[in-house]
């Protein structure tokens, strides 16, 4: 027996259209703190990467962890600004999928790295003589890959997951981006 089912294609995004005479102020105040954030870690990139004092695992991590707090801002505040500024935002279902795999791939990457922080200040803190015996390059690159393959599996197995469920309802999501709760 078939049954009558309708494929979502798109999402409609309210965000904060219930609220239109705050878009524009949001829009700038988004607008200045995404690109405070850019500018901030860009320059704490340039600066542990051409820098030679700074090339020790504490900074190496730091360097990671903003490349990611780059790449996960990047991910949300393009769509959350168009949100901003067009009448009727909608996001394809592939874009919506898109925008979730990365969104988790990241919050997970840097969850993983903060933990591989706190392990590092441990190891400075508690074994000092030691520190850069086991807190080797080699290590430090390990545990960053480490961290960015839990990401990606994590986001992998989420998205499968949510991705795979039927949209038969109502396609307007009630917030600024593709997130689990909306969905």
């Amino acid at each position: 027996m078939q049954t009558n089912q309708t494929t979502v294609t798109e999402f409609i995004l309210v965000g904060f259209m219930d609220h239109p005479e705050l878009q524009i102020p949001l829009f700038i105040f988004f607008l200045l703190i995404y690109l405070i954030t850019l500018v901030g870690n860009i320059g704490i990139i340039i600066l542990t990467t051409t820098e030679a004092r700074l090339h020790t695992p504490m900074y190496f991590f730091l360097r990671n962890l903003s490349i990611v707090d780059i790449s996960l801002s990047t991910t949300i505040a393009p769509k959350l600004l168009t949100t901003l500024v067009i009448e009727h935002s909608t996001i394809s279902f592939t874009g919506c999928t898109t925008q979730f795999f990365f969104f988790v791939i990241f919050v997970t990457t840097e969850a993983c790295l903060l933990a591989v922080m706190a392990y590092d200040r441990f190891i400075a803190i508690c074994y000092p003589l030691v520190y850069f015996v086991v807190m080797s390059k080699k290590l430090c690159i390990l545990l960053v890959t480490a961290a960015y393959a839990c990401g990606f599996v994590n986001s992998t197995v989420h998205t499968i997951v949510i991705f795979s469920l039927n949209f038969c309802n109502s396609n307007t999501i009630n917030h600024f981006f593709c997130d689990v709760p909306p969905l």
